[in-house]
């Protein structure tokens, strides 16, 4: 059996979703490494299959990239080299290209490297998959795992999940069903404003639920604006691996499409998708789970991949009313809710 490195440079959310096709790889290898970015880190030593996380933060990917750096590239080159792997699988989004990685890992000796790619990968690549339009990037990075030679196990569904067990979160959770509110992403044409976010929890509590707002060690500020006096604000209070334990103790996640939706996913909570049309619904909402999509997909934003949200006042999301969420987690959280009471 070979060992496979695999990459995903790319952020907690890209991370989570190529799971299943990491799992896949696993089942037909003697080990399978993960190389991923800084921010994605985190993700990657919560997936099941996975042996060793390598990091590098690549020049060719990422909100912000650094600098090239030839020394960061030696240095990886060295690593690679020393580990001997047998086979490379470059998994990428579908506007990325993976032919950077691919040459480095031919530099580091991996003789066979498979990825999806649109560019003509000259002998960078041994496996050129294509990827059928419309596929979802859990899918997509699936279909390029099989490709490689993987294979889920008998028993694996192919759905999103994190190592267990989860830690204790009892130091956050009330004593009553709670939702949780996640309102910021890394990229902010994908996130609700601040304000119309304060509105959905509001709206929530008054309906009943206690509301958590969850956020990353700098978005204490945000949190206790979007939480106000109706929910609490529980951000930098949990790495991942916790915050996926309090997700999982959620009777629904209201988020955009961020990591957090993803991670809900993995734990098997449904989500209230505040989705930002800017990239494709199909390809990107959160998957396995009972999923309320909310946000204009027609508008004029759509499909544009931008970052900040090119018209004004953000439309597709502040035309979600509060009422209209409170809506959809009563549809989903409701069920879950009297699943969990019946069992």
């Amino acid at each position: 059996m070979s060992r496979v490195l695999a990459v995903r440079l790319d952020n907690v959310g890209d991370v989570l979703l190529t799971g299943p096709a990491f799992r896949a790889l696993a089942a037909t290898a003697s080990g399978v490494d993960l190389l991923v970015s800084a921010s994605g880190e985190a993700a990657a030593r919560l997936l099941p299959g996975v042996d060793e996380v390598l990091r590098f933060d690549a020049p060719w990917t990422g909100y912000r990239p650094p600098e090239f750096s030839t020394g960061a590239v030696q240095a990886l080159l060295a690593r690679l080299r020393a580990h001997r792997y047998d086979r490379a699988v470059v998994f990428t989004s579908d506007h990325q290209s993976p032919l950077p990685m691919a040459l480095l890992a031919r530099m580091a000796g991996i003789g066979w490297v498979g990825a999806t790619s649109h560019d003509y990968p000259g002998s960078l690549l041994d496996v050129r998959h294509p990827r059928p339009e419309g596929l979802h990037e859990v899918e997509a990075a699936l279909g390029l795992a099989l490709a490689a030679g993987g294979e889920l196990a008998p028993d694996d569904d192919g759905r999103l999940r994190v190592r267990e067990p989860l830690p204790s979160v009892a130091d956050l959770t009330p004593d009553a069903p709670y939702v949780v509110v996640h309102p910021s992403a890394s990229v902010p044409s994908r996130a609700p404003a601040p304000g119309h976010a304060a509105a959905m929890v509001a709206a929530l509590a008054d309906a009943g639920w206690r509301v958590l707002v969850t956020g990353g060690a700098s978005e204490h500020e945000l949190a206790a604006q979007v939480a106000g006096d109706a929910g609490t604000p529980v951000a930098g209070r949990t790495d991942l691996h916790r915050l996926a334990a309090l997700l999982a103790g959620a009777a629904c996640v209201v988020t955009g499409n961020t990591g957090p939706a993803h991670l809900a996913a993995a734990v098997g909570t449904p989500v209230v998708s505040l989705f930002s049309p800017v990239v494709p619904a199909e390809r990107w909402v959160p998957y396995g789970v009972p999923v309320r999509l909310l946000g204009d997909q027609g508008a004029a934003c759509r499909g544009t991949r931008a970052r900040e949200c090119p018209v004004a006042g953000h439309p597709c999301l502040t035309g979600v009313g509060a009422a209209e969420v409170v809506d959809a987690v009563a549809a989903l959280a409701g069920a879950r809710v009297a699943t969990e009471v019946g069992a």
